[in-house]
């Protein structure tokens, strides 16, 4: 066995391990660490400029299980990327922060951070100090934030008049890939938000936004629903298809007769007892539905339920509609 280092002891005798070939190890310093710093942060920038603006292109990105994300988003490309230098990692932060606080150019973010540092690094070059060089870049961004303030437009937001919003927003889509229909995606995410916005305290509470993807069909066929859609399924197929002013009725329990709360058994030991215990359940189901629509009326959607499948005839029998989940043991 090849010795991989010496023994040593200490002046209270504890053992020590020295490393064979350590001392000719050297530790990066001063403007060699600050290159070697700046190296990977654009070595990542460089790795995202080629998808950034209009006719940036997409990247096919394949995990370790062999998933394929092809995509041109930057969060979502750096968080697939399996980077270990400790700057590289604050360049996937730097981009993550950006989707977080913004939504948008998280690609951009990246590009300008590494441009900024390619700059840094020629006057380090001339032996410019990085705090003077920080302060410079601070210095700068004041400047050009007084810039843009002198020549932005302000958009006043008109419930009636959306149209400057709307240009805004393909101009947001440009790069994506609903580029090919972006004015349709740009007018359904101007009155989705528009929708929940609250006006007076000029918030938008995104939670109250949801987009539900269905596989087939094309990107022209995305629609804005303002309402609630549940996703369940028919478990009648003569159930319509189609109500107008329902009256909804959530159950948060089976719609079941109630059970004894005794631990004895029922043995059926003949067709008459059955038949007889058919007879009780389906007297039991329309009591129930009968209770529910006096109360909710004739036409309404219930909840899951673990009943027989003759309770679905007599609910369509009663003009009532219902819908059952996809996940056992859960109730809508």
């Amino acid at each position: 066995m090849a010795s991989v280092g010496t023994l040593a002891f200490d002046e209270y005798g504890r053992p020590f391990l020295i490393i064979k070939d350590q001392d000719r190890k050297s530790r990066l310093m001063g403007l060699e660490a600050l290159k070697s710093h700046i190296m990977a942060a654009k070595a990542v920038a460089n790795t995202m400029r080629t998808s950034l603006g209009p006719n940036g292109l997409d990247k096919m990105m394949v995990d370790k299980d062999g998933d394929v994300t092809v995509t041109n988003d930057g969060a979502t490309i750096l968080s697939m990327m399996d980077v270990d230098h400790q700057i590289a990692k604050l360049m996937v932060e730097l981009s993550k922060s950006q989707d977080d606080e913004i939504g948008d150019g998280t690609t951009g973010v990246v590009v300008l951070a590494g441009a900024l540092l390619e700059e840094a690094e020629q006057l380090l070059d001339r032996g410019i100090h990085p705090i003077r060089i920080a302060d410079g870049y601070e210095q700068a961004a004041r400047i050009a934030i007084e810039h843009l303030d002198k020549i932005s437009d302000s958009v006043l937001v008109d419930m009636k008049d959306t149209e400057p919003l709307i240009q805004t927003a393909k101009t947001t889509l440009g790069s994506k890939v609903v580029n090919s229909c972006h004015r349709q995606m740009a007018e359904i995410a101007v009155n989705a938000v528009l929708t929940v916005a609250d006006m007076q305290r000029r918030d938008v509470d995104f939670e109250l936004i949801k987009v539900e993807g269905k596989v087939g069909g094309r990107l022209e066929d995305t629609k804005l629903i303002k309402g609630v859609i549940v996703d369940k399924d028919f478990s009648h197929p003569q159930m319509p298809k189609q109500v107008e002013n329902a009256k909804i009725a959530i159950l948060t329990c089976p719609f079941e007769p109630p059970k004894p709360k005794t631990k004895h058994k029922l043995d059926v030991t003949s067709v008459e007892d059955y038949k007889a215990l058919q007879k009780y359940e389906k007297e039991k189901f329309e009591e129930m539905i009968q209770q529910g629509t006096t109360r909710f009326g004739p036409r309404g959607e219930r909840g899951r339920s673990e009943e027989c499948a003759g309770t679905s005839r007599l609910l369509t029998d009663r003009g009532s509609r219902k819908k059952e989940s996809r996940e056992p043991g859960s109730n809508s």
